[in-house]
């Protein structure tokens, strides 16, 4: 099994840079703005694009929230692995807000298929939107697309994208992994 690095901790700021730039170009104040981190990978991007644009760029006021799609996914009872929830974090309304899911790779789309049906139990949205920091293109079981992406990846079915944070793993990088 090798392992190549596909972004270093500097391009992966650099990339969050333009993703927060990419944002306040269609969300100005965030007033009407809500961003929502896919448990459990896509909470670390969230919360980074939530720093950014308050420390960075000045945003006064940011709602972030976390969303556990786990009992929504179709693969919740199949297989040997039982799946684990872990916690949903949304205390604000998210009724006629325009709501931007954020997730670390989007794969088959599965996921944010889950994660649309999960957010219908806090409200109706105005507007989704989609970010992921990573994008395989190839390997959609569904036709989504990002609104926002951080960077497309084609990676064959043997290989694997794994995302680390700081905050988790000790480092920032992702490599592409041959399994």
């Amino acid at each position: 099994m090798g392992q190549k690095v596909l972004l270093s901790e500097k391009e992966i700021n650099i990339i969050l840079h333009r993703l927060a730039c990419q944002l306040l170009e269609n969300h100005l104040d965030f007033k009407d703005t809500v961003l929502i981190g896919l448990q459990p990978r896509g909470i670390f991007v969230a919360e980074r694009l939530k720093r950014i644009l308050q420390e960075d760029y000045g945003v006064k006021e940011i709602k972030l929230g976390f969303l556990d799609i786990t009992f929504y996914r179709d693969d919740f009872r199949r297989g040997d692995k039982t799946l684990e929830a872990t916690k949903t974090k949304i205390d604000f309304l998210i009724e006629d807000k325009k709501v931007v899911l954020i997730d670390d790779v989007l794969y088959t789309g599965r996921s944010i298929r889950s994660a649309l049906t999960a957010i219908q139990s806090f409200g109706r949205p105005s507007e989704i939107e989609l970010l992921a920091l990573i994008d395989r293109r190839f390997s959609r079981h569904l036709p989504i697309q990002p609104n926002y992406r951080g960077r497309q990846v084609d990676a064959i079915n043997g290989e694997k994208v794994k995302v680390l944070w700081k905050e988790n793993d000790g480092e920032d990088a992702i490599y592409l992994i041959n399994k």
